[in-house]
């Protein structure tokens, strides 16, 4: 997802920005928004109570919050009075959502699975691209630090290069190594990678192995051996930090907000993630919305997708999102004088913005061979240069399907 920005960019929370926007946001939007949309709301009806039924997934909970869950379904549903929608129940398997919710950890598996109806009846993109969900909101990564932890171990500053990362990783617990959850690969390899300017689509088929990407890998597998503490998923990464047991660590805006609550605003502090003097880069992370292929109901289930891009400027606004909601960022005044906010900002203002795999043809099958190569890197002595070239080879051999994007 490449998200194009101009060379002149505002840092100010509270101006409008010509800020580059991810392509695949940009297409999303202008289709939705913009470009004419092939809606059929036909009113049919449910033979019980006069109206359709829809069930949403249980992420839409737990992604957006109990309370602004609830406030978007009751809105919706004083503007359609013909629909009712439900929320599942997080561990129901009798019953199929008409509509999931989903984070980038789960939107490659679903769609590989066949669980997301294709949206090209609805969304029209310039490239003839067929999607499988719109975003909603967006997160990028950033370096956590304690303040606390670095003062106690002599270090006045978050580190700034890779050899520093490494001399202050060995003298304070910092969250390395190769964790086994679903943003492992995107949190822990991959924004190193970015943040050296690195990216992987020079062409249609992504790249791996060349110079700079070895030596991310290299540079990983040094911090692996000198400097790997413990390995732990994610969510424990965060607890940990939370508890002032760890004092570095790669994680989402969107965590910014809870551990505030549990640390106060003084403990610790955000920053870059290390890499090159040259072009700084990240990957946005994102909340999505899509229809399940077996839901009966799609012309009505697209209804509330629209409405919730629609919301987006207003959730991303709840959930304190940045870079925020995706049509516009009008409702930044969270971001005003917060000293996380206005600098995750400025970050994000002052960097390229590249692709991932999310939504991509093929991207679970990428991501599948890039996560087990790197697992066998980080446990054996193969080298960097080995696992590179074993990584482009089978992505070389990844068949992409002319129907998919």
């Amino acid at each position: 997802m490449m998200y194009p920005k101009n060379d002149k960019k505002s840092i100010s929370p509270d101006a409008r920005s010509d800020t580059k926007i991810d392509l695949f946001i940009i297409l999303a939007i202008l289709a939705l928004m913009i470009v004419p949309v092939i809606v059929n709301f036909g009113f049919r009806l449910n033979a019980g109570d006069g109206q359709i039924e829809l069930l949403i997934s249980s992420g839409f909970e737990e992604l957006f919050g109990r309370e602004t869950a609830e406030s978007l379904l009751r809105e919706f549903e004083e503007r359609n009075p013909d629909m009712r929608i439900s929320q599942a129940v997080a561990g129901e398997k009798n019953k199929e959502p008409d509509i999931f919710i989903f984070d980038d950890g789960e939107y490659n598996a679903l769609a590989a699975a066949g669980t997301l109806v294709s949206l090209s009846p609805y969304l029209h993109t310039e490239s003839g691209a067929e999607q499988s969900a719109i975003p909603i909101v967006s997160f990028m990564d950033l370096l956590f630090y304690n303040i606390e932890l670095l003062k106690a171990a002599g270090f006045d500053r978050p580190p700034k290069t890779r050899d520093e990362f490494i001399a202050y990783a060995k003298a304070v617990p910092s969250a390395s190594g190769f964790p086994n959850d679903n943003q492992a690969l995107y949190r822990d390899v991959f924004s190193w990678i970015w943040a050296a300017g690195g990216g992987f689509w020079s062409s249609s088929t992504p790249q791996f192995n060349n110079k700079a990407v070895t030596a991310d890998i290299s540079f990983l597998g040094r911090l692996n051996r000198e400097a790997r503490s413990f390995e732990t998923t994610g969510a424990e990464r965060l607890e940990e930090f939370a508890q002032g047991k760890t004092a570095l660590m790669i994680a989402s805006t969107r965590d910014i907000s809870a551990l505030r609550k549990k640390m106060g605003d003084d403990t610790f502090g955000i920053t870059t993630i290390p890499g090159s003097a040259g072009k700084y880069s990240v990957c946005l992370s994102g909340f999505y919305a899509g229809i399940s292929s077996a839901c009966a109901y799609s012309d009505e289930a697209w209804r509330f997708l629209l409405f919730l891009a629609e919301q987006s400027p207003l959730i991303g606004a709840g959930l304190k999102a940045v870079p925020g909601g995706i049509s516009d960022f009008p409702f930044r005044d969270y971001m005003k004088d917060d000293p996380f906010y206005s600098k995750a900002w400025d970050i994000f203002e002052s960097s390229e913005i590249v692709q991932g795999f999310t939504g991509k043809a093929g991207g679970k099958e990428f991501e599948d061979i890039a996560r087990e190569e790197l697992r066998i890197f980080f446990e054996s002595s193969r080298s960097a240069e080995e696992t590179t070239a074993a990584i482009q080879r089978r992505w070389d051999a990844v068949p992409l399907p002319l129907d998919r994007e």
